[in-house]
């Protein structure tokens, strides 16, 4: 095999590029009317500690090839990690079998060649971190370290962890599209569980980025590790009425992606979506402006193209509260008489604007009232928008944390809590698709004691 001119890959972007087009070559050449495969390589090192010692040194190496083939409406797909001629003309068989026995689908086939992408910019994605595995270990034990220095009640602890990852892969289809990628994720994360007496209580804290030096510093991770885990000590139920509620970040990129589920594509069409018929209408507090862009260099959900080939775009989803648009991809969108938004695959970034300050003025914001820090349970029907969690936080009085909170549910619908928007924060979460601070609901329901 020849030498990849990266260590960590088996195959050059060229060679990948080889697999997709003679596989394309074949799949035509044995009837298919139209074809589009997908070949991928990825790699990585995972190395946990836990109290001070190493615990597991993992390294990960996958490929795969995934063949979808169609003979008029019929489809059939097939995949293999083995990418030898041999497997390749099996797998390209195997998917002409599946789709000679599979029924007529008049939403199936390749997206529209007029959507395909045709420009490639450089998203600045891959950033492959050289990390022997003794400088890994040393990262993970001052991060664990830190974690267990905030303070003598940091009883025990889960451990930490850093993980580097990276993934190379080329798309292409029988309308000439081919398109390659590549890119990294790197995370370090620790969790440890704090003690007082015979309570105890866990939390965590974590970074995950493309490059390296975009994860922050490994003591800093655990100290908030730490931090996190202490101040739930003592927490404690609340009498069961209705508050005005803050989700934090992390919480507030949950709800984003409820909105999310009910606005893709799978669930309009099979009718089981509360946004169903909402395009154009009132979804939102006016307060709320959405905006998706796939081209953030080194964004989390960064891409020129979706999972179909068909360029991404900018576009402003929610404007003043009103829903602008879905997330869809061509089979969605033909089910539904529509083009497909490039989504195929999910949303991209998503970028909330901020209306308010920082995590500070949003707690002065919330007055008195339940700010909710982690979330249990599904309990969150997509059809009705109904939403009942159990959720774990802390009771704030005059912008003041006063208690930590649990084993609480908090209550309402999906539609009326959007409606109920009253602040987004300037404290955005960076580490995922949903770029979002804090948000403040004028009330909900809160079961306790």
């Amino acid at each position: 095999m020849t030498p990849s001119t990266d260590p960590g890959f088996s195959h050059t972007l060229d060679q990948l590029r080889d697999i997709v087009e003679r596989t394309l070559a074949d799949a035509r050449a044995r009837g298919a009317t139209a074809c589009d495969v997908e070949v991928s390589e990825g790699c990585g090192q995972n190395v946990s500690v836990r109290l001070g010692e190493v615990e597991t040194i993992e390294y990960n190496r996958d490929k795969g090839v995934g063949v979808t083939v169609y003979i008029g409406q019929r489809k059939g797909h097939a995949s293999t990690s083995d990418f030898s001629p041999a497997a390749l003309e099996q797998t390209v068989g195997a998917a002409l079998a599946i789709a000679r026995y599979t029924a007529e689908d008049e939403a199936a086939g390749l997206a529209d060649p007029d959507r395909l992408a045709t420009e490639f910019p450089d998203l600045d994605l891959y950033h492959p971190w050289d990390l022997p595995v003794e400088a890994a270990i040393e990262l993970a034990l001052r991060c664990e370290a830190a974690a267990r220095g905030v303070d003598a009640r940091i009883a025990n602890s889960e451990g930490a962890t850093v993980s580097n990852q990276a993934g190379q892969s080329v798309y292409g289809n029988s309308h000439g599209f081919i398109g390659p990628s590549r890119s990294s994720r790197q995370s370090l994360s620790c969790a440890v569980i704090a003690q007082d007496g015979e309570a105890m209580q866990r939390d965590y804290w974590y970074g995950t980025a493309r490059a390296a030096e975009d994860l922050g510093d490994a003591a800093a991770i655990g100290r908030r590790a730490g931090e996190r885990a202490l101040a739930r000590l003592g927490a404690r139920r609340l009498k069961t009425g209705e508050y005005p509620v803050l989700f934090d970040p992390a919480m507030a990129a949950g709800l984003i992606g409820h909105y999310v589920s009910a606005a893709s594509g799978g669930a309009l069409y099979r009718k089981a979506s509360f946004l169903l018929d909402a395009l154009g209408s009132q979804v939102f507090s006016p307060l709320v402006e959405i905006v998706e862009d796939p081209f953030l260099p080194r964004g989390l959900a960064s891409s020129v193209f979706d999972a179909e080939g068909v360029a991404c775009e900018r576009r402003e989803l929610v404007s003043g509260g009103v829903l602008n648009g879905w997330f869809l991809g061509s089979y969605s969108a033909r089910k539904l008489g529509l083009a497909t938004t490039g989504n195929a695959g999910g949303c991209h970034n998503l970028l909330v604007t901020p209306t308010a300050g920082d995590f500070a003025d949003m707690l002065r914001r919330l007055g008195t009232g339940l700010l909710v820090t982690e979330l249990l349970g599904q309990g969150v029907n997509g059809v009705t928008g109904d939403y009942s969690r159990g959720a774990a936080g802390f009771w704030v009085e005059n912008g003041v944390i006063v208690h930590p909170v649990e084993e609480i549910t908090i209550a309402g619908n999906l539609r009326e809590m959007f409606r109920a928007i009253a602040a987004i924060g300037s404290d955005v979460e960076t580490r995922g698709s949903k770029r979002v601070g804090s948000i403040l609901l004028e009330k909900m329901t809160v079961a306790g004691a």
